[in-house]
Formats: structure tokens, sequence, C-alpha cells
């Protein structure tokens, strides 16, 4: 074994050893069978049962090593409530190594291993507690979901529909659910199988496949529908007891309120196995479905026995081709008699196919679980409706009186009225005064008498209703407390707190109690089926959406390992939900998505911090793709001319005006990218984390900008890289934005020749230019304490800065006061009725114009006037303003005003030109010995050359501050603009 030795000799303590797995005879070997060659990193001292440690301490990288990490799946674990360890960082490492040679000490774990946050997985030293109860696919989602399918409507409303739709159009509208149920669950098993599913099953799918503005809202209304068919069977339980009790002649008030008392009694019962824990629950649900085996089992074995005269009077014959197509074809009746409200009534009997996914959370791989559990549960369920359906309908006949009298021999006359007839039972008077008791169509409780033992069945209703009630007061709850966790709606939060091992959420489930009692009080089954089937129906077409969108989009990260599924079929099941929502109910159906999308307009406004990778982004994506490569084709024109605005602000944060006045007139309109030019060595490697706080200040000011960090030696080396890969196709910059230089004397001779040169660089590179200029500045960096970036300040400035704080955090670290306070600017004023000044000196093509007109579509500038300043004489002064009124309309602007300036060509003031003459002293090149010789100096003989025109505009800026001391805003094109400056 070697071992790394210091220069000193000895071993360096700060150098683990790193030790290859080798034989005596040559270098290491790799094998390809049996354990593989093992890297060892360990400290000199480290004992030989150290070394003997587990395979994981083994292969645990240490920050000074030079290998790689391997793979492992904490690096890629990024989810809203957890985040483990990560890869380290290139950073990371190196400021480890500098603590090193610095001689600070590193803090390390037991193991030996750094404790940096990216250096590796982390092992809890704590005692492991009892691991929480966690299901597989049978007990977990097909036993729980067959359980909640298989609830009231089956034994209580199944038989009356199938007596007035018949037996075919009720196969229909069991299918019809099934194709529904099946396309949502194929659609589930794919989302669930995309990626690691937590805690809060259908939500948390809806929301990471289409983002929290659709995934909260509908999270919020299945949270509700649970709630509801939790009352719904608890309804249906309670009105198979009110009967019980009848006849027994136990009344406790009345047929309605007794339904409402034994209700609340039940709730209540549940709730309390529910606040026991998953584990009292699921004994309990396991012990409904042997009940409901046992009850079927009665109820086919029923079917068979010969019918006793009690069983004839209630209708019952026993299988007949006869009674078969007699309730071959509908039959309607009363007011609930149509196809579609049967249909809406029968549906909340398929929703159970969600009780697994909504409890994810408790299961052992909900990847594997979901798809197989839930497509297992429909399958079976749906043999035992048709079975059910049919052979009920093959057995009992519409209408009896349920009167012995009735089927003895005899009594049967030429006036016989009804299929009954035909089998020895005369049921007319019944039949015509619509005063039967018995049939198919006119008790709940034909199943109960069909079968072997009528209390079975009683029995079967019991763990039918209570099972499914019991399922959907465990799922609401959990699916509310993922919804609070995610902290997207207000006030709610309180319910997000979890107790126990299994995180239970017990305010949840009092809350979820308290919403099911109200609805139970209501006391009236179909009433609350039809607004169930509709909320339902609501979340059932969201799932198949999300899956048709996640896999339009065509998302590198829609991989999942179901692939029994088609986009196609997950968007037919989404139009088939919203269409049989509105058959069903259309109130209710209204109701449903006016509360929807009262919530999507909440979210859509308040905007939460979230982001899950949702395919609404990756649909937004594909769109803004789409469109730049489109437009990529189209030949430029005048017409769709746009100011793009590439801004050189630096840190926005350091310039909020100059960010603002661009986004005045940009935004919603066109692009702008604000640039910052890095200098800065330090502040490169936190780039990432400074362009993200960037950003958010950006967002947080409502300013519609990219920002566009880039790394450069100097001003206009990244200027003009800028200039040149900035955007995106069509989607690029045509105009450079500046501020405008107002420390010439104090910056050194390269800051200034670097801002002269970006400047011809702009025109070079066929840009516009606009410079702006504030009397008060635009830098606000002396408000606060940070660096200022060297590529916009001077170099004196810094040095000065650096001397007196040297541990100043760099310009991007703002303190969080500047990020919270949003320093006001003049452009977020009111600007009133002050006026915009255009001073329209040379023909640019438009664009001094132009932004003016921008800026007063705005509210703020909306009430400004804005004056065109033109050069002419006195003699032409009436024509050359006619004419500017003339292209101003031909422009469609509606400027008005326009002045002619006959007094121009005058000379300025002495004082004004000596002014001048002062400010160039600097930059004055007096000696003529240096003539011909490089330098960014002014020589005597330029000097003269410019004298003309330097007059001219010292003369424009007397007329300037003439006519202009009260304007908003003066927007200059000077004729020099577009030649070359020196």
């Amino acid at each position: 074994m070697g071992q790394l030795k210091s220069k000193r000799g000895g071993l360096d303590p700060g150098v683990p050893n790193v030790q290859f797995s080798t034989n005596d005879e040559g270098p290491p070997r790799y094998f390809s069978h049996g354990i593989p060659p093992t890297i060892v990193v360990s400290d000199v001292e480290s004992s030989a049962s150290e070394r003997r440690g587990s395979r994981v301490e083994l292969r645990r990288s240490s920050v000074y090593s030079t290998l790689d990490q391997i793979p492992q799946l904490g690096h890629y674990t990024r989810t809203l409530h957890q985040q483990t360890g990560s890869r380290p960082s290139l950073e990371a490492l190196r400021k480890a190594f500098q603590e090193k040679e610095a001689g600070v000490k590193i803090p390390t774990t037991d193991s030996g291993g750094s404790s940096l946050p990216d250096s590796g997985t982390e092992e809890s030293k704590a005692p492991q507690e009892k691991a929480p109860v966690r299901f597989g696919w049978i007990i977990g989602v097909m036993m729980r979901c067959m359980l909640n399918i298989w609830g009231v409507i089956l034994f209580l409303r199944l038989t009356l529909i199938t007596s007035q739709a018949g037996i075919v159009l009720t196969c229909v509208i069991i299918l019809m659910s099934v194709m529904v149920t099946t396309i949502t669950g194929l659609s589930i098993s794919a989302i669930a199988t995309n990626g690691r599913v937590i805690s809060g099953g259908t939500y948390f799918m809806i929301s990471r496949s289409l983002g929290p503005e659709i995934g909260a809202p509908i999270g919020m209304l299945f949270s509700f529908a649970n709630a509801l068919a939790c009352a719904l069977n608890t309804v249906g339980f309670s009105e198979v007891v009110r009967d019980l009790m009848r006849e027994f002649d136990v009344v406790i008030v009345d047929d309605l309120n007794d339904v409402r008392i034994v209700g609340v009694i039940t709730v209540t019962i549940l709730l309390l196995i529910s606040l026991a824990g998953m584990e009292w629950e699921s004994k309990t649900q396991i012990l409904f479905f042997i009940v409901l085996l046992v009850s079927f089992a009665n109820y086919f074995v029923g079917t068979i026995i010969p019918p006793t005269k009690v069983k004839q009077a209630q209708g019952i014959f026993g299988y007949n081709s006869e009674i078969f197509i007699s309730n071959l074809t509908p039959d309607w009746r009363g007011p609930d008699g149509s196809f579609f409200r049967m249909f809406s009534i029968f549906f909340p009997a398929a929703t159970g196919i969600l009780s697994g996914v909504n409890i994810c959370g408790d299961l052992k791989d909900p990847a594997i679980a979901i798809p197989k559990g839930t497509l297992g549960a429909i399958f079976w369920t749906t043999l035992s409706y048709l079975a059910v359906s049919i052979t009920a309908a093959s057995c009992v006949v519409r209408d009896a009186s349920g009167n012995i009298g009735d089927i003895l021999t005899g009594n049967i006359t030429g006036d016989c009225v009804g299929l009954g007839c035909n089998f020895g039972g005369n049921f007319t008077e019944c039949i015509v005064s619509q005063s039967c008791q018995y049939g198919l169509a006119n008790t709940t409780k034909t199943l109960g008498q069909l079968s072997g033992w009528y209390y079975l069945i009683t029995a079967g209703v019991f763990a039918a209703s209570l099972s499914s009630a019991l399922g959907f007061l465990v799922s609401a709850p959990k699916i509310f407390q993922c919804l609070c966790k995610d902290k997207i709606y207000p006030y709610i939060g309180v319910f997000a707190k979890g107790y126990g091992k299994n995180d239970e959420p017990l305010r949840a489930y009092i809350l979820c109690f308290i919403i099911a009692v109200a609805f139970i009080l209501i006391g009236e089954l179909n009433t609350i089926a039809a607004l169930n089937s509709n909320l339902f129906m609501c979340s059932y077409s969201l799932i198949n959406f999300s899956c048709f969108h996640a896999s339009f989009t065509n998302s590198p990260g829609w991989r999942p390992e179901f692939h029994y599924y088609s986009k196609w079929i997950a968007l037919f099941g989404a139009v088939v939900a919203v269409v049989l929502m509105f058959l069903f109910t259309w109130w209710a159906a209204l109701f449903t998505i006016s509360v929807l999308i009262l919530l999507c307009l909440y979210i859509n406004y308040n905007k939460p911090k979230v982001n899950w990778g949702s395919s609404v982004q990756a649909g937004s994506y594909n769109m803004a793709l789409s469109a730049s490569v489109a437009l990529s084709g189209v030949e430029d024109h005048v017409k769709n001319f746009r100011p793009q605005c590439l801004v050189l602000t630096g840190p926005p944060t350091q310039r909020p005006a100059l960010v603002d006045f661009v986004d005045s007139f940009t935004k919603y309109t066109s692009l702008m990218i604000c640039g910052d030019i890095i200098m800065d060595k330090d502040r490169q490697t936190r780039l990432q984390e400074a362009t993200d706080r960037l950003v958010k200040w950006m967002n947080k000011r409502k300013v519609r900008s990219f920002y566009s960090p880039f790394t450069a030696d100097s001003l206009r080396v990244g200027a003009r890289n800028l200039l040149q890969a900035s955007g995106l196709g069509k989607l690029k910059p045509n105009i450079l934005v500046l501020g405008f230089k107002s420390n010439w004397r104090e910056s050194s001779p390269e800051s200034i020749e670097d801002y002269i040169k970006t400047i011809n660089d702009t025109f070079d590179t066929n840009y516009s230019l606009c410079i702006l200029r504030m009397m008060e500045g635009l830098d606000v960096s002396d408000q606060f304490d940070f660096e200022v970036n060297q590529g916009f300040e001077p170099d004196e400035s810094v040095e000065k800065d650096d001397q007196q704080s040297p541990e100043k955090e760099p310009s991007d670290n703002i303190s969080d006061k500047g990020d919270s306070d949003q320093i006001k600017t003049v452009f977020q004023n009111d600007q009133g009725k002050k006026t915009i000044d255009v001073y329209w000196i040379a023909d640019d093509g438009g664009l001094t114009l132009l932004v003016p007109y921008l800026l007063t579509r705005r509210k703020r500038w909306s009430r400004c006037k804005v004056r065109v300043f033109i050069i002419g004489d006195e003699q032409n002064m009436e024509e050359s303003r006619n004419e500017m009124l003339a292209l101003l309309k031909r422009f469609r602007l509606d400027f008005n005003e326009v002045t002619v300036m006959t007094d121009s060509e005058k000379r300025p003031q002495a004082k004004n030109l000596d002014r001048f003459v002062d400010s160039l002293a600097p930059f004055r090149l007096y000696d003529e010995q240096y003539e011909g010789v490089a330098s960014s100096k002014i020589s005597d003989k330029e000097f003269e050359a410019f004298r003309l025109k330097s007059e001219t505009k010292v003369r424009l800026n007397e007329i300037i501050r003439r006519n202009s001391i009260y304007a908003a805003l003066i927007v200059v094109e000077p004729s020099c603009a577009t030649q070359r400056l020196h």
C-alpha cells in the first residue's frame, strides 16, 4: 500500500490516504466478476476496524479527494418538502482547499467526512423509530378501490336504475362510467409512474403536472368532493338503518330526521376510527371486504334457489327469459325518469378508483401499486355491477304487491295486468293504482329479498357504505393536508400539521367531519349524488387532460414507466367528462366550474412561488420556441418595427431609473434585456445566485425584462459581445441604452475610451443608441453598503471604496432593504399634464418620435403633451411647421404642437462657451510636439475643426434650458449621433 507524503518528508495530516486494492505482482487489477476493486479514503490514524466499516462509509467521498462521487439518488431528489444531499460543487471544493491552506479547521462528521452541505448523503445518528405502516398494491390500492366502488349505489340504487333504464341502457350506463374511469385509471397510472408520488394523491399529481394554477383549485374541490362522498355513503347507510328500525316499529322522530341522527352518529364513529391511525383503518377495511364477499356469495346463491310463495308475492320468480326480455327496454317513471338522471345517480358508484391514489404516501411502491391495483379494481367491480344488474333483472318483475294472496292459484282473471300474470301472480290492483311496494321498480330491498339470507345483504350494505364512507373520510384530509403544506391559499396552513409516525392530519380530519355532517343534514341521497358526480367528473377531466398535456408537450421529463396509455384517448376522456357534467346536472356543473375559475384567478393574481416543472411550463416553452422559429422566416417591415432594447444597467438594483425608463415604453410591447458586464472575479463565482436575486427583484418590481450577465475584462469587450450575441432570431435587440457618464473628470483615460468606443461599436453593429441623463444621476449604490460594478464607475471610486471597506459584499449581494423597499423613481410617478419635448434636429428614421409616442400610451404619461422642436429660418418658418405637421399626421401621431427654432444658428453666450471650453481643458493636448502621436486627448487641430459644430451644440443647450425647464422628459436627436465619434 502506498501513502501520500508531504514535502517535509512526513505524512501530510491534511491529505487522506488513497488505497487501491492490488496484488504483489503488479499494478491494480479491475475485475469483471465478484467484488469490484474499492478505493478507500481514510485518515492515517484510522484503525483497522474503521477501515473495515460499511461499504457506504468506504465509498464516501472526501472534499480533498480527486475522485468523483458515485451516482446517488439523493443527488437527484428535489421535492418541495425534502431536499437531501447534492453533488459537491467546484466552488465548495475550491473553498475547502482555500480554507485548508489558510489554516481554517473544516468541521467533519463522526465518520470522518466533511460536513459541507454538498459533500454527500447524511446518515441519521438518532435511534431509528418504528417504521410507519406501508401497504402493497392489493390491500393498499385494489381492495381499497373495490370497497369504495362497492358503495350504497350498488345495494340501494342499482336495481331501481335497472328498472327504469332497462338492462340494455343500464349496461350502457355502467360501461360508459367504466370507460371514463378506465381512461382516467390509465392516465393516473402514467402520471403516478412518472416520478415520485408523495402524500396528496390526485391533487399532488394534477398540481405537479399542470402547475399550481390548475392543481390547487382542483385539490380544493377534490378534497370537498371526498368529504361529500363520505356524507353520501353515510346517508345511504342511515337509510338502511332507518328501514330496519321500521321493521321493528322503532321511530326516533320521523323518516328524514332519523336519517340525520343516525348519519351524524355514524360519521362520528368513523372519525374515531380514522383518528386511531391508518393501521386500525386498514384492519377495519379488511373486515368490511370479507363481509362484502360473503354478501355477494349470498346474493348469487339466492338467485339460484327456487323462490318461495313469499318471494313470488314480492315479484321474484327466478331466472326466466320472459322477465329478462321484458326488462331489456326502459320504463321511465317519476321526475327522475331520464337516462342522464339515472347516469348521474349511478356515477358515484364508479368514483372510488382514486382511493388508492389518495393515500399514495402510505404505499410501499406507488409506481407499481397504483396501476395494478386501480385497473384490477375497475375490472372486478365492473363485472360485479354488470352481473348484479343482469341477474336481478332476469329474476324480478318491475311491479309486485307483496301480498301473498295475489299469487294463490285461481286468482288470475282475464283482466290481469302485468308480467306477473304469466307466473301466477295477479298484481293488477297495485299496478293500476300505482301503489305497488315491491318489485324491481319500487323498493331498494330487492337484492336482500332475492338473496339466500336477507340480513347478510343488509350486512353487505353496512360494509359497503361504511367502508366507502371511511375511505373517503381518510382521503379528503390527506389531500387537503398536502394542499395546505404547499401554502398556495391563505389561512389554511393550520391544517397542514401532521401527527404521529404517519403524519396523520388530525385537524383536517375534524374539518372533513364538519363538512360531512353539514351534508348529512340534507338527508337526500339523490341530491347529494348529483352534486358529487359533477365534482368527481371535474377531477377526472383534469386528470386526463394532465396526461394529455404532459404527453403533447414532448417534455424530456415525461417518462412514465407505465406505457399503456394514449394521449388522444386521455383527451377524449377529458372532453367526455366535461360533457357529462353538463348532461348530469347543468346547474351543478356551472357552479363547479365557476368556483374552479375563481380559485384559478386568485392563484394567477397571487402567483405563488412554486416551481414543479409542470407541463404548462413545457407547453409555454414549446409555443415560445415555435413562435420564435416562425418569426425568423418573416422579413422585417417598418410597420412591425419595435424598439427592442439592450440596456447596460449593470446590476439592475443599482440603476432602477434606467430600468424603469426603458420598461415604460417596452412593457407588453417589445423586448428588453438588462445587460450586466461583470469584471469582478469574486462576483463571478456567485453568478447564478446573483442572477436569481436580481431576476426576483425585477419580477417584484413588475419589470418585464431579461437579465443577461456577461463576464469580460472591460466594458467595451462585454458590450461588444452582448451586442452581437444577445437575443434569439428576430427577438434581438436593435437599440443600445446607456446611462450618461457624468464623472468624466474623475474617470481614468481607459474608462473614458471604453465608453466612447462602446458608442462607436454600437453604430458599427447597426444598433440605434439611446443615452439617458438625469440631473440627480442614475446610480443609487451610495444608498447601500456594497461595491459598485467597475464597468460602470470610475476606477478612483472603486479603489476608494475598497480601501475603506475591503470586506464589503459584491453589488449583487444587495441587502434585503434594497430588495424589499423597491426604490421609487421618477418614472414610476404620474407625470400629470407636463410636456415631453422632442428636439428632432436630424432625420434618424423616426425613433426620436416613436419613444415619446410609446410613453404616452402608458397611464402615467397619458396626460403629457408632446411638443416637437425643429430647426428652420424665419422666412420659411410657417412652411416648415406645416410640413412637419403633415409628416406627423402621415405618421398617425397626434402631436399638434410644433415649434420652429429660428435662432439655433446664433452664436452662444460667451459665458456658456467659456464653460464648455473649460470643461474640455483636462482632455486637451496643447503641446504640438505630440502631434501625430496616438492619444485619446483632443489636439488643437481637432478642436478647431469641430469648433463650429461645438458652438452649435452649446447654442442648442441654451435653447433647451430656455424652453424645456419644466418638461417631464426631453428627447434630443443631435446631428452628430449619426457620425462616428472621436
